[in-house]
């Protein structure tokens, strides 16, 4: 309709154009009124007007006066009426220009790739589900858009009312099978990290089976999320799906304490080639390349795998968009008192879906990230421990050769230390970026690494 309106006015302004040219022919072209003797002239036709004489001579002078004055008033009348016209063009193109911005912007919200993005959170039997809900909900900015599915597994009766409470803000979905799992002897300990397993599956499957969604973000009902966790994943999920190299986002920053990341750099993200979890984002295709193989048990321990991770990264977040508050847990609280408890919740909202995030495609980052790590100043332990020999806020690179060695330096530095299929947690290239006393310092491997050591795990 808008295109339509265009072509009107184009063709008003093309035959205001010509109009005005055919009448300027018109009279260019007109023979002359009254001029005696001259070949081609004489009268009007039906004139009574004869040639010669002065009687023709004083007569044509006084109709050709009268001729001048009679055409001088009807062009300007003309021109007053092509004038007009040409305010109404105007008007109307005005108006219809208004309307075609504005038929733009709708159709850009329709038609602009507005693509759903779930969120799962897992649910058992914590009734303080109700603080991550409660969270996702008040910063959700469309329901439509990012519609929550809670999956229950554990029948837990109190947990399920809580969830209820909820009415249609959220989609409540239960895990059908609640019978124990047979294992081994000496993993009946670990009964309940053989249900979550199977309830991660059962969950995973309804997303992207039943519900037919394209992507999930996934949270565990013991997850807060920061103000800008929806931006960031709808930032992120482009970037995902163009880079081949990527095959999960997360909210979660292991070495996320308050005194180990830049509270300045909110909107500083990374690269990680250990799969963080707490809060992440993964597509169908990814799902059916797992779910076939899925583990009985340890899902994310598995996901560690180099034989799931293929050698792929994830992003991550300098500032952490989850923080957890489940001590109680399958876990029994590891690392909870430890590290979990200290992790720094943003609360600085990033426009991330207005920012350039090209630079972490695999090429472009991985160029600038080497060339920052080794061209940063090589220092001891010991000199950054003292920190007065050192000047700026760096970076600094620390090195480490072996696993006892890395072990040592990052217990020395207050990041963890431990390894998964010989990943460290937040490493990328085996490197580990963090701030110390607000210096940012890199926990290296030796310049040309190739490779994770899978026997350091």
């Amino acid at each position: 309709m808008v295109r339509k309106k265009g072509s009107l006015i184009l063709c008003g302004a093309f035959l205001f154009v010509v109009w005005n040219a055919l009448l300027l022919l018109y009279l260019w072209g007109r023979p002359p009124v009254g001029h005696l003797g001259e070949a081609g002239g004489g009268a009007e036709p039906g004139g009574k007007e004869e040639w010669g004489g002065d009687r023709g001579a004083k007569g044509g002078g006084a109709n050709l006066a009268g001729e001048v004055i009679r055409l001088a008033e009807e062009v300007e009348a003309e021109l007053e009426t092509q004038k007009k016209l040409l305010k109404q063009i105007e008007s109307h193109r005005s108006v219809w220009a208004q309307r075609k911005d504005l038929g733009k912007r709708d159709t850009e919200d329709v038609t602009s790739p507005q693509i759903v993005i779930p969120i799962l959170v897992i649910a058992c039997d914590r009734v303080t589900v109700r603080r991550s809900l409660d969270r996702l909900i008040q910063y959700r900015p469309s329901v439509k858009l990012y519609p929550i599915i809670v999956s229950q597994d554990c029948g837990h009766a109190e947990t399920a009312r809580v969830i209820g409470s909820y009415g249609d803000q959220v989609t409540h979905i239960r895990q059908p099978d609640l019978s124990d799992i047979r294992v081994r002897p000496e993993h009946r300990k670990f009964q309940g990290y053989y249900k979550i397993s199977r309830h991660y599956r059962w969950a995973l499957n309804q997303v992207f089976n039943t519900f037919s969604q394209s992507t999930v973000v996934i949270v565990e009902d013991d997850l807060e999320v920061a103000p800008d966790f929806f931006e960031y994943f709808r930032a992120l999920y482009p970037v995902l799906r163009a880079d081949p190299s990527l095959w999960c986002v997360s909210a979660w920053n292991d070495n996320g304490r308050d005194a180990l990341v830049d509270p300045g750099k909110a909107e500083l993200l990374h690269r990680t080639d250990f799969f963080p979890g707490l809060g992440w984002m993964l597509l169908k295709d990814l799902w059916g390349e797992l779910e076939p193989k899925w583990p009985s048990a340890f899902w994310d321990d598995w996901m560690r795998q180099p034989e799931q991770r293929r050698d792929r990264s994830c992003i991550r977040p300098e500032v952490s968009r989850t923080i957890t508050f489940g001590r109680k847990g399958v876990s029994l609280g590891q690392f909870f008192d430890q590290y979990l408890r200290y992790i720094k919740l943003n609360g600085e909202f990033v426009p991330f879906t207005k920012q350039d995030l090209s630079n972490l495609v695999k090429e472009q980052y991985d160029e600038r990230f080497v060339k920052e790590v080794y061209g940063a100043p090589l220092v001891r332990v010991e000199d950054l421990m003292q920190g007065s020999t050192l000047k700026g806020t760096g970076p600094y690179r620390v090195q480490y050769s072996s696993r006892d060695s890395f072990k040592v330096l990052a217990r020395n530095l207050g990041v963890m230390d431990d390894l998964k299929s010989g990943v460290p947690r937040t490493g990328y290239r085996g490197v580990v970026s963090f701030l110390h006393r607000g210096r940012r310092v890199f926990l290296s491997p030796p310049e040309g690494w190739t490779k994770y050591d899978v026997s350091w795990s």
